[in-house]
């Protein structure tokens, strides 16, 4: 059984980062990187990428053994990197929504809001929000008083559990994580519904054609977002325990949402199918030269 979910893991890490570098790569070596969603998404990829590499590598390896140990530095790193990554990754789908909002809603004035210093902006306001999140997490559990067994519930460091371990009482830190994590997970969702309904709304007036081109985009970014933060809701979004479904949701954010984010921004674009062909064919034309 151990050796089927290596198989299974090493797939999905092989798949998630051959997506994500590859639509990283065809966007940044295109004329598609001009363009604010495109620049975004890149942005994303990226992120995706290096989400992938906080906990799957150390996954796939554990798996193959019965004891599975990390040192205390080690588990600090992991829940660094976990929120640094997922935060800002839930900034840049929000980013995403509202580029996609003017787009759609005020086409007019896109080029003129969505300019390139505005754009490499909110790009870095996502990674300084994701390393201020990610900051505070490490904080609060830094601090805390660990008297054993140090044995967790899960394949991998997180707040909830390493919370569970803690000797003091730790029902305010739980609160504040589901304030910190929970809250603005769901904040942000909702709020991205609600721009997608108006853009959705606003539709209403466009041809046939453009119905359908601004529909298949908006789904692809729905998508994202539900498979992205319904999972985070369910784990943050209540008072600190851990529940034996937890491993599995944990898997499907960690692991399933990176691999699935190239497929799903990748299979129902024309442009990126097309930037793709268009690098492989010129990938092709220099071995034969």
């Amino acid at each position: 059984m151990q050796k089927v979910i290596f198989a299974v893991f090493l797939v999905i890490y092989v798949v998630s980062m051959v997506g994500n570098v590859l639509t990283l790569v065809t966007i940044t070596t295109s004329s598609l990187l001009g363009s604010p969603m495109y620049f975004f998404l890149a942005n994303l990829s990226f992120t995706d990428a290096c989400y992938s590499c906080v906990n799957t590598p150390k996954l796939i390896i554990d798996s193959l053994y019965e004891k599975k140990t990390s040192p205390f530095n080690g588990c600090m790193t992991q829940i660094f990197g976990e929120h640094f990554f997922g935060g800002t990754d839930v900034i840049l789908l929000t980013v995403m929504a509202y580029d996609r909002y003017v787009a759609i809603c005020k086409p007019l004035h896109y080029t003129t809001v969505m300019n390139r210093q505005l754009s490499g902006l909110l790009v870095g306001v996502a990674w300084v929000g994701g390393f201020l999140h990610a900051t505070i997490q490490i904080l609060f559990i830094f601090r805390l008083p660990f008297c054993g067994p140090n044995v967790i519930d899960h394949f991998m460091c997180d707040l909830n559990p390493l919370l569970d371990l803690a000797c003091n009482d730790t029902n305010t830190l739980g609160l504040f994580v589901a304030a910190n994590s929970g809250f603005i997970c769901l904040l942000n969702f909702l709020l991205l519904m609600g721009s997608y309904v108006v853009i959705l709304h606003s539709l209403r007036t466009y041809s046939l054609e453009a119905r359908q081109k601004a529909l298949s985009t908006c789904m692809s970014h729905i998508t994202a977002v539900i498979f992205f933060f319904v999972p985070y809701i369910f784990v943050y979004m209540r008072p600190a325990a851990t529940l034996p479904i937890d491993k599995a949701v944990a898997v499907f954010y960690t692991m399933i949402t990176p691999m699935l984010n190239p497929l799903i921004y990748t299979l129902r674009n024309d442009q990126m199918k097309n930037a793709i062909w268009k690098l492989f064919s010129r990938k092709a034309i220099l071995d034969v030269i």
